[in-house]
């Protein structure tokens, strides 16, 4: 079974995939780290995170061992995250792994930005999770205050809102929800109440496949 989740930043999709994925016994990638590895990488080099070319360079060269690297979970990676994940060749040297990923038996639990659209249109589930911006930004004010990082809840929401419009207007694999996804609101859920509403959803698709 495959479990795609996408959604804009600090919806609450990752909380939902490691959960959904240690219920159902499933490996989870959560795909930005991929574009956040780039973002931190090229920064890392002196690089331009608007250079194209270098950043495909870097996304080719990715070594995953890296995706543990606490500085990748920082608003500045998130940031340079956006960036480098509208360039079309970066998007290109990441597609394979994520697909392969996503092939192993028995499946997976994947979330991002363009799962449910680009990287398996063919997902059992396909669930599109969302949440007001300023929702978001509590949420992610709240994350960075618990890692002892200095908050400035006025420029995190600025930062959300920035981040949204570039994603839902890239050139390549905008964020949107697929067709066939549920969209699932959590602006006034807790994460228990996400994860009973998304378990829900997986099992009523589930139902639906078993009696096809």
């Amino acid at each position: 079974m495959i479990v795609a989740i996408d959604g804009p930043a600090a919806s609450g999709k990752g909380t939902l995939a490691r959960r959904l994925a240690a219920h159902y016994g499933l490996p989870h990638l959560d795909s930005g780290l991929l574009y956040r590895a780039v973002a931190h990488r090229l920064s890392s080099l002196g690089g331009d995170l608007a250079d194209a070319d270098a950043a495909a360079t870097v996304a080719r060269a990715l070594d995953v061992a890296t995706l543990n690297d606490p500085a990748l979970r920082g608003r500045h990676a998130g940031e340079g995250a956006s960036v480098v994940s509208a360039h079309p060749g970066v998007r290109a040297a990441l597609l394979d792994f994520q697909r392969d990923f996503a092939a192993m038996p028995p499946g997976a639990v994947i979330d991002g930005r363009d799962i449910g659209t680009v990287i398996c249109p063919q997902a059992h589930v396909k669930i599109f999770v969302t949440a007001s911006a300023e929702e978001r930004a509590r949420r992610r004010a709240a994350e960075l205050a618990g890692r002892g990082e200095p908050v400035d809840r006025e420029a995190i929401l600025a930062d959300i809102r920035r981040r949204d419009e570039r994603d839902m207007s890239r050139a390549v694999a905008p964020l949107k929800a697929a067709e066939d996804a549920v969209t699932l609101d959590t602006t006034t859920l807790d994460a228990d109440a996400a994860f009973k509403a998304a378990l829900a959803i997986v099992e009523a698709r589930a139902g639906e496949r078993r009696r096809a």
